[in-house]
């Protein structure tokens, strides 16, 4: 008989909690009690999961009692206030805030890239930066070929990543820019800027609050969170993470500098036999990844694969995934299986 678990998920009623639920009944993961947990707000909401309907709880302490793993998505102060005391009465916590990612003793895990990590959890487990998993998927089969000297990456991330208010903002403002009414702007770069852009037909090139070095936040996450799923902390690695008026699914924009000579060919090989990654690169077909193709799914599409020619040996790429399922649901999911 295969053993079942008993599964809590946190902040089940927002985007990547609900998308956790269904990830969870797709994969078919061992689950003999689901309990669905959100802030007072939400509970007694009722929430489907496959075939059955769920009464969402109010997440408190006590809601972890019995519980093997705990998927969170309800932010870093939630985190921080629930996730040791989940760990204390024995869930294994597997978190999607910035809270624990950088902690030491606390594994930051992308499966295909560092499985191994996992195993040297003491109760938390985070899950990486959308934008930083799908990165890290590419990066690993060419790093393993031929070291990394440089990383730039520049993205182009859905407002999904911003949460369903900031969907709905786009929608909104779309409607009201191809009817000629007011447009109004709230969530852009985030909720609680100063000021507020509109995103509909336009593009923000600020993601998170800014630092004192004039880099966002989420623009160090990517060096930093990169550099610890990979073991490399000297990685020379520049981000610029931009707002793009597109629902769901990032891409990326990669620029590598690699130790020795890498060919299209051979990048397109080993990225090809990666797992989790699929290439779709043929430019005489016009063929390339875009959000669309990438919606809905779990891979890492590739594409756009070419030389760097100011360099000796560097490399061009154009990589998409959807932010939702393999940047936040899916991944959460696939560290949990590997502890099975």
């Amino acid at each position: 008989m295969v053993k079942k678990y008993n599964v809590a998920v946190v902040g089940a009623t927002g985007m990547v909690g609900q998308k956790m639920i269904d990830v969870l009944i797709e994969r078919q993961f061992p689950f003999n009690r689901l309990k669905l947990l959100a802030s007072s707000r939400s509970a007694d909401l009722q929430q489907k999961a496959g075939s059955k309907v769920y009464t969402v709880e109010e997440a408190k302490p006590q809601s972890f009692d019995g519980i093997d793993f705990a998927f969170f998505s309800a932010g870093e102060g939630i985190a921080k206030d629930l996730g040791p005391e989940a760990a204390r009465r024995g869930a294994v916590v597997i978190d999607n805030s910035n809270a624990f990612r950088m902690d030491e003793g606390v594994p930051l895990v992308v499966p295909e890239v560092n499985p191994e990590d996992v195993f040297n959890h003491t109760g938390i487990i985070a899950n990486p930066n959308c934008s930083t998993i799908q990165m890290v998927m590419v990066l690993k089969p060419l790093h393993d070929a031929s070291i990394l000297k440089r990383v730039v990456a520049s993205t182009y991330q859905a407002v999904s990543g911003a949460g369903r208010e900031a969907v709905e903002e786009l929608q909104e403002q779309s409607r009201a820019c191809l009817e000629g009414t007011t447009v109004t702007a709230e969530r852009m770069p985030h909720k609680d800027a100063l000021r507020s852009y509109q995103i509909a037909f336009n593009l923000v090139p600020q993601i998170d609050i800014f630092l004192e070095d004039g880099y966002c936040k989420e623009e160090i996450k990517m060096l930093r969170e990169t550099r610890k799923i990979m073991g490399l902390p000297g990685l020379s690695l520049t981000a610029t993470t931009v707002r793009v008026p597109v629902i769901n699914c990032h891409s990326i924009a990669l620029n590598l500098e690699v130790n020795q000579a890498l060919s299209q060919l051979e990048a397109r090989k080993l990225l090809d036999n990666f797992p989790g990654v699929t290439v779709i690169d043929d430019p005489d077909m016009l063929e390339y990844p875009t959000p669309l193709q990438a919606d809905g799914k779990d891979a890492v599409f590739v594409g756009r694969i070419r030389p760097d020619h100011t360099v000796k040996h560097g490399l061009n790429l154009w990589v998409v995934s959807d932010n939702i399922r393999k940047g936040a649901a899916t991944n959460s999911i696939q560290i949990a299986e590997l502890l099975l």
